[in-house]
């Protein structure tokens, strides 16, 4: 599982460290993609799979649909991580998540988010929840 929040920065080559404890779930190999809010997620291999056989399941008919599909590959890129624990961030990914040298890396579970440290900062739990909607919602999904 993973999680967890680290602190980091990229490097001159756009390269950062991703977290050790996350190193041996994603392996040598992942992908990384756009996230949903100004961040972006880099997804196990394995998790990956299993997802592009749900993505395999919407009705190409469906316009939302197609865009989502759209929204996710074409900004989905595959990496690898080197022998000191380093991926390069593709500059067009990084111009999408504001990230210009230090960022915020948090385990969420399945997946792991990429934040520019300062946005992260701005609305800390990366979205515009406040504690009462977070207990709501603890509540709603029984969690």
């Amino acid at each position: 599982m993973l999680m967890g929040t680290y602190q980091n920065s990229i490097d001159a080559k756009n390269r950062f460290s991703v977290p050790a404890k996350f190193r041996d779930e994603l392996g040598g190999r992942c992908v990384l993609t756009r996230g949903l809010d100004d961040c972006l997620e880099i997804y196990p291999m394995s998790t990956w799979n299993k997802q592009e056989e749900d993505f395999a399941r919407l009705p190409r008919s469906d316009e939302k649909a197609r865009a989502y599909l759209r929204y996710t590959y074409a900004n989905a890129v595959e990496c690898d991580i080197d022998k000191q624990g380093r991926t390069v961030l593709p500059q067009f990914l990084r111009e999408v998540a504001h990230i210009e040298k230090d960022l915020v890396t948090i385990g969420m579970r399945d997946r792991i988010e990429i934040w520019a440290r300062d946005v992260y900062e701005q609305d800390r739990n990366g979205g515009k929840l406040t504690a009462e909607d977070l207990a709501v919602i603890g509540d709603k999904y029984q969690v």
